[in-house]
């Protein structure tokens, strides 16, 4: 861990006392998410408005056993405040073990109800905790006691408001101090993910007395002021729209070169993992690298910080180059429904269930078998051929309109010749005869170093 320890003989501040002077009233909150929320992320964020971070999700089992772990998990610095750290558990010994070799280091802990992926359900913890209340209050009162900051807690909501309101509340007498509220059920993942209802934000808001983050639909800031004005919450978390535009919350939308520069910057001075870097210029270019399908495949084959900032340098040259060109429309096409020109950064929109139904229906229709069956008989191909095709709809596969080589006119040599040499030769056969004769290949850019020697012996240079 980067910073000392912190000791404190003070009074543990706790609910609206604790948000106002700890956390300095916070209202824009980075939320923690597993492998995206590290350190480099979160001072970039803070340097654009973002008033409060969560570390990633930590497994209390291995955080409490694991010394390596918490050294690679638990980076911070002193400007990384106010910071809460986020366990996921199911076992309140293991989770106040976990929690207390944190506390020096962040002004709370994050007890996670709200992760709905099968890992969780797999491992028993996050949002497949939220029917096990005996256990909950077990875990959140032994924090509430025994650590010298505050418990918080993240949650999703139940079918029933009315559920969703007491399960609120039996998290406020256990001693939680502070609760995000996700607007979305367990189920509502993937595909099925649809828009948080901010509805049952707004009821739990109402029924207790602690301070309540709201989580879900921000893609503005202005997302950030309604949600506010409609549910009366004291802050507002977000993690999507923040991986997309990390100056969500100063209210702009920057050059994507930009953020991805600043953010390759910062991980030189806070070093992380590269699957995370990588990870995060993918969010971030997004929308760029549906155009530049090169580009993505440097992304994606980097082998170090480097090869992402070459990559993210010739994203930029062509996007500068687009920016000047009157001709070019940045919004046709691809991103005909993109609020802004592809290179700023803006949200993901991510598909509606209706529309991810419609896209799943036609994605069966071309890999049903009775589709590939028809698809045989008509083209007379077989089963193998026919699903290649329909599994690659873009790649030209008529041999006849491939393009052909013709071969190197070398007689020894049998590559194939380059469309643009002076002499019908290869590469390496080209080159070879430029610097044994007084010739240039002007077609590709060799010339004889004999002209270059003469030059000088010539000049005296």
């Amino acid at each position: 861990m980067e910073v000392e320890s912190k000791q404190t003989s003070e009074k543990k501040l706790e609910g609206f006392e604790f948000w106002r002077k700890t956390l300095n009233g916070c209202q824009y909150v980075v939320a923690p998410m597993v492998d995206q929320s590290e350190l480099a992320w979160r001072m970039l964020c803070r340097r654009y408005s973002a008033q409060l971070c969560y570390t990633p999700m930590f497994h209390s089992s291995v955080f409490a056993r694991d010394p390596h772990y918490r050294k690679e998990s638990m980076q911070t610095c002193e400007a990384d405040r106010p910071l809460i750290v986020q366990f996921c558990g199911n076992d309140a010994d293991t989770f106040v073990q976990a929690a207390k070799l944190a506390e020096d280091y962040c002004d709370a802990i994050d007890l996670n109800l709200g992760c709905p992926q099968m890992i969780a359900r797999r491992g028993h913890y996050g949002a497949y905790l939220q029917d096990e209340w005996d256990l909950l209050k077990q875990i959140v009162n032994r924090c509430h006691k025994e650590l010298k900051v505050p418990i918080t807690c993240k949650i999703r909501v139940f079918e029933s408001i009315e559920k969703t309101v007491e399960y609120a509340k039996m998290l406020e007498e256990a001693g939680c101090q502070l609760l995000t509220v996700h607007g979305r059920t367990r189920e509502m993942k993937g595909r099925l993910t649809g828009l948080a209802d901010w509805k049952y934000v707004k009821a739990i808001k109402k029924a207790v007395k602690i301070p309540v983050f709201s989580n879900g639909n921000i893609e503005y800031l202005s997302d950030v002021k309604r949600c506010i004005e409609e549910t009366g919450v004291d802050g507002v978390m977000t993690a999507e729209g923040n991986l997309h535009n990390p100056a969500l919350f100063a209210g702009i939308n920057p050059p994507v070169w930009t953020m991805c520069e600043e953010y390759l910057d910062l991980t030189q001075q806070y070093p992380c993992p590269l699957s995370y870097i990588r990870g995060h210029i993918f969010k971030i270019l997004h929308h760029a690298l549906h155009l530049h399908q090169d580009v993505r495949e440097m992304v994606g084959v980097a082998r170090s910080a480097d090869c992402l900032r070459k990559a993210v340098l010739v994203l930029k040259e062509r996007c500068l180059k687009e920016m000047e060109d009157e001709n070019f429309d940045p919004k046709a096409g691809l991103f005909d429904e993109l609020p802004l020109p592809y290179w700023y950064c803006q949200p993901y929109q991510r598909p509606t269930p209706e529309q991810e139904e419609r896209n799943k229906q036609k994605r069966e229709l071309l890999t049903r078998p009775a589709t590939i069956e028809e698809l045989v008989a008509l083209k007379g191909m077989s089963k193998k051929k026919v699903k290649k095709r329909l599994r690659n709809p873009n790649k030209n596969f008529d041999k006849k309109k491939k393009m052909k080589f013709e071969i190197c006119e070398d007689i020894d040599c049998q590559n194939p010749r380059g469309q643009k040499c002076n002499f019908n030769l290869c590469k390496g056969c080209c080159r070879k005869k430029t610097s044994t004769e007084v010739i240039d290949c002007t077609g590709k850019r060799l010339q004889c170093w004999r002209v270059y020697v003469y030059y000088i012996v010539e000049h005296g240079m």
